[in-house]
């Protein structure tokens, strides 16, 4: 098992690296060269970013040795998960899935009965092994580049 702990201020440089590192390495599987550029340049724009951090609950999930995030995900508001991101290296170890379950154990204890997420193409097969299911297919642009994501939801007093 990875350990987690929660995101502080100090996370912020780490947390645009495993961001970046998360678009760059594992988006161009999925998406158009176009669409990795337009996504990767989110990380730049500080103040969503910055505010989606500061206004959140976060928890990091790092390395054994519990130094290295490997990877982050972020509830904002409490009965919504606005980020969740892993290190190419770091994927299909473990890191996202006890991420998630952490969250919706989370959410369920600020009192949420639901929870929300917009997935990308990567992040849908997990969601969906979580129990999670699409409400709506919703298609938006990011720097002009459109993009396709998915709107999930998940009955928290069914789990």
């Amino acid at each position: 098992m990875h350990s987690l702990r929660p995101l502080v201020p100090q996370d912020l440089e780490a947390v645009r690296e495993v961001y970046l590192d998360a678009v760059l390495s594992q988006a161009p599987q999925l998406y158009t060269p176009e669409q990795v550029r337009a996504w990767a340049d989110v990380v730049q724009e500080s103040s969503p970013f910055e505010e989606i951090l500061a206004k959140g609950v976060g928890l990091a999930s790092c390395s054994r040795a519990g130094e290295v995030i490997e990877a982050f995900a972020v509830l904002e508001p409490v009965d919504r998960i606005s980020l969740l991101y892993c290190r190419g290296r770091a994927s299909r170890q473990g890191h996202a899935t006890g991420l998630l379950r952490a969250l919706e154990a989370l959410s369920r204890g600020y009192g949420s009965q639901r929870l929300r997420t917009e997935a990308s193409f990567l992040s849908r097969p997990l969601f969906e092994r979580e129990g999670w299911s699409v409400d709506w297919i919703e298609e938006l642009t990011i720097a002009s580049v459109p993009f396709r994501r998915f709107r999930m939801v998940k009955d928290l007093l069914q789990d």
